[in-house]
C-alpha cells in the first residue's frame, strides 16, 4: 500500500469540545446558516458574521488535539508511503496535533479580502472594517469556504483520490458534498475503503469496512492496525 487519503469532518473534534454543526447547544444552533455561512449573510450583516466566527476562533483556541488527531500525525510520520489528510474542519487541532492537513473548507487562523483575494494570518477578532494588508480597503472576511462556493484545492484532492490504495472518512456525517461523494470517488479508482465514526453515515453502504465508536477509540485503534503494532 502506497497511498491512504484520510478525511475528517467534525466528529474528530467533537471530543475535544468543538460543537459539530447538527450540536443542539452549540454556537450553529444560535444561528441561521443563511446568516453566517453565506456570502449572502455576509453582504447583509457582515459585523454578525465577523463575531460569529471570532467566538468561534476563540473557541477553537481554548480546544486541544486530542487522542484521533495525534495518532494521525504518527500515521503521517510513521506510514512508508504517503498519508494525505483532508479535513471539512477550520479548526487547527490537526496541525497541533502534528499533521499536515489540506482545509478544504478553509481556516479560523485566515482572513480573506473579498475585494482583491488577498490572504493572510488571522487575528483573533476581526471587524468589518478592518483594511486589507494588500489593498487597504475594508473588504476583509474569515477565510472560510461558505454555502454556495467552491471548496479549496479540489483538482488536487480527487488527484489524490484517484490513486490512492485506501480511503478513510473519520467523524464525517456524509451529507455534505462534495466531500460526500469522496468515497465514490475513491470506490471507482479501485481502492479500498473505511468509515471510521460514532454512528453510520449517509453514505456508509459505500464502505467497504466500518468501525463505529469515539474517534480517540476507534481512531488510534485503526492507525496501530495499519503501523502493525
Amino acid at each position: 500500500m502506497d497511498k491512504i487519503v484520510i478525511l475528517t469532518g467534525a466528529g474528530i473534534s467533537a471530543e475535544s469540545g468543538l460543537g459539530t454543526f447538527r450540536d443542539e447547544n452549540g454556537l450553529w444552533a444560535q444561528h441561521r446558516i443563511e446568516d453566517v455561512a453565506t456570502p449572502e449573510g455576509f453582504d447583509a450583516n457582515p459585523k454578525l458574521v465577523h463575531d460569529f466566527y471570532n467566538m468561534r476562533r476563540a473557541e477553537s483556541e481554548k480546544a486541544s488535539p486530542n487522542a484521533a488527531h495525534t495518532a494521525l500525525a504518527e500515521l503521517q510520520k510513521s506510514f512508508a508511503g504517503e498519508v494525505i489528510l483532508v479535513t471539512q474542519n477550520v479548526d487547527d487541532l490537526h496541525e497541533r496535533g502534528g499533521a499536515e492537513t489540506m482545509h478544504m473548507h478553509g481556516s479560523l487562523a485566515g482572513s480573506l479580502c473579498a475585494a482583491c483575494g488577498h490572504r493572510w494570518p488571522s487575528p483573533l477578532e476581526t471587524r468589518p472594517e478592518d483594511p486589507c494588508p494588500n489593498c487597504a480597503r475594508p473588504a476583509t472576511r474569515p477565510d472560510i469556504v461558505w454555502f454556495g462556493e467552491m471548496p479549496y484545492q479540489m483538482d488536487e484532492i480527487y488527484a489524490h483520490l484517484g490513486e490512492c490504495d485506501l480511503f478513510a472518512a473519520i467523524g464525517t456525517s456524509g451529507e455534505v458534498y462534495p466531500a460526500a461523494g469522496f468515497v465514490q470517488h475513491a470506490n471507482a479508482s479501485g481502492a479500498d475503503t473505511i468509515e471510521l465514526n460514532l454512528a453510520p453515515s449517509s453514505t456508509v453502504s459505500h464502505f467497504a469496512q466500518t468501525r463505529f465508536g469515539p474517534a480517540t477509540q476507534t481512531v488510534p485503534a485503526w492507525v496501530k492496525e495499519l503501523s502493525g503494532k
